[in-house]
């Protein structure tokens, strides 16, 4: 003779097995399931973690240390040597700046006008040449700026646009395909009934977009902000081709000099390299929270 527990009131017999049955399946996927994703993570965070790591070490060394052989050893002691250096070499103040300026440039002309073409194209979204004109910045997004570099040098030569403004202008045009990507699936999942009833109040189309629509676009422009500064803050070929005057290069193009006249000076390069990323890595830390916000908010209607 067997005993059996009571059931719960409003439970039964076969509702209480299935319950348990799912429990154990479900720990038993959940805990081998992760197991291929989790090595996944750790070998892609180790990948950015090292090189890092290494960076670190390096630019903190004495020249004597960084030659050493062992680029994976503590610096003993800490020298600050190959920042001062660095920074007299390449002028930062001035790369700085200039880059700075660059990527300022790209962010706001991005945003404008990629937040423009795609409210207008996704509330005439009926009309075939604005169909047709997202299909054609679609199509630009796999035309890469080394395919088009001698048509863009010799045309920023002939508009005197050789210098860090010509290469913003093209950093904006080169981000706008994907940006209006972005914009015009964040603009699907704003209601149209409240442009309308902003219009039944008075309100022009500007006024709609600039009072009521681009308000509500914050997190993607947060977003495309930021790919556009990384973009454009660690571009190195766009400015080297299109910059004719070498006293006006950006801080990714003057690191080259590290891999030539300064080779053995391992130490100073990498303090300049550290420098150089740097703000780019504050910027990206700080502002993460939003490039998911946006790219989520933008992917659900």
């Amino acid at each position: 003779m067997t005993l059996q527990a009571p059931l719960r009131p409003g439970t039964t017999k076969t509702g209480s097995i299935r319950s348990v049955d799912a429990d154990r399946t479900a720990g038993r996927r959940g805990g081998n399931a992760n197991w291929p994703v989790t090595v996944v993570l750790v070998l892609c965070a180790l990948s950015i973690l090292v090189p890092l790591y290494v960076t670190l070490t390096m630019a903190f060394k004495t020249t004597s240390q960084a030659v050493d052989g062992n680029a994976f050893s503590l610096p003993a002691p800490f020298s600050v040597d190959g920042f001062v250096q660095a920074w007299q070499l390449t002028d930062f103040p001035r790369a700085f700046g200039i880059s700075v300026l660059v990527a300022a440039v790209t962010v706001a002309g991005t945003i404008l006008l990629a937040s423009f073409t795609a409210y207008a194209i996704a509330r005439n979204w009926d009309r075939r040449f604005f169909r047709w004109s997202f299909f054609y910045l679609l199509a630009a997004m796999f035309l890469p700026f080394p395919v088009l570099a001698l048509s863009q040098v010799k045309l920023t030569g002939l508009a005197h646009l050789d210098n860090p403004l010509g290469v913003a202008i093209l950093h904006v045009m080169f981000q706008l395909s994907f940006s209006v990507l972005l914009f015009t699936a964040f603009l699907r999942s704003i209601p149209a009934e409240l442009e309308e009833s902003a219009r039944i109040d008075g309100a022009s189309t500007g006024q709609v977009f600039w009072r009521l629509v681009f308000p509500l676009l914050a997190p993607m422009s947060a977003t495309v902000g930021i790919f556009a500064f990384l973009a454009s803050w660690n571009d190195f070929v766009m400015p080297s081709l299109i910059t004719s005057n070498p006293a006006l290069q950006t801080l990714p193009v003057l690191q080259q000099m590290f891999q030539t006249q300064f080779s053995n000076n391992y130490n100073v390069s990498f303090a300049s390299y550290l420098m150089a990323m740097a703000p780019a890595i504050i910027v990206y830390l700080v502002t993460q929270r939003w490039v998911m916000a946006g790219v989520t908010q933008g992917a659900i209607k």
